[in-house]
């Protein structure tokens, strides 16, 4: 019997890596970008979400273009220092671990337009909890009853009472102010509790060969 490709194991020494090709392509666009728009922003980040960095790349679309990647493919794109940058003062552009928007919009509009964007998602382990959650004894009606078992592994104190998970004493999910656990993080997705705040900051702006830092906000690396 032949045997099935689906089984097949892949060497993972043989599979394509990004290399220079791809690093030179990251670089051509970002100095093609420096040419073709008015004005350029680093941005800083909170909750990072893949998913609502691309709802809000999308709004700007028409107008703007984004780099979130490699730092230190960026510096050499833009120049680490003043004998290599090119245009004047875009070597001081990237600080931190950060992502840059090339635009045509207005100071105005790109500010309103970062300051109004937030996206709302699940908290991940070690997320600090934005509040207290205390789910108290008896029964729990937005767990079916297959989830039992799982819940016990979260080490609630539930049991089944006719088809019914019930809470035997009172229990707290996490406390405000605090790391959530595994184990909570878990509960409060399946309670559809969102405690993560995607943001994004304005660091700092390059136009017209005149840089600017902005109010610098906080920011992470958290990239799902």
């Amino acid at each position: 019997m032949p045997k099935s490709k689906r089984n097949k194991q892949v060497t993972l020494s043989k599979t394509t890596k990004k290399g220079r090709g791809h690093k030179e392509l990251i670089v051509n666009a970002i100095r093609d970008a420096a040419e073709n728009y008015n004005s350029v922003y680093v941005f800083s980040f909170e909750n990072m979400r893949n998913q609502k960095l691309k709802e809000f790349r999308e709004q700007l679309q028409k107008s703007s273009r984004f780099f979130l990647g490699s730092n230190k493919v960026m510096q050499v794109a833009l120049g680490r220092s003043p004998s290599d940058e090119i245009k004047p003062n875009l070597h001081k552009l990237l600080r931190g671990n950060a992502g840059m928007v090339f635009t045509n919009l207005s100071r105005e509009e790109i500010e309103r337009l970062f300051n109004e964007f937030e996206g709302y998602d699940f908290a991940r382990t070690g997320s600090i909890a934005t509040e207290k959650v205390e789910l108290k004894e008896g029964p729990l009606e937005h767990f079916t009853h297959e989830m039992e078992p799982f819940l016990r592994k979260q080490g609630m104190p539930v049991r089944l009472n006719k088809g019914v998970v019930e809470l035997v004493s009172d229990y707290v999910v996490c406390e405000e102010g605090k790391p959530l656990s595994p184990e909570a993080s878990r509960i409060l997705r399946l309670m559809g509790v969102m405690m993560a705040t995607f943001r994004l900051h304005l660091v700092c702006r390059w136009s017209s060969d005149d840089f600017e830092l902005l109010i610098d906000g906080p920011g992470d690396s958290d990239v799902e």
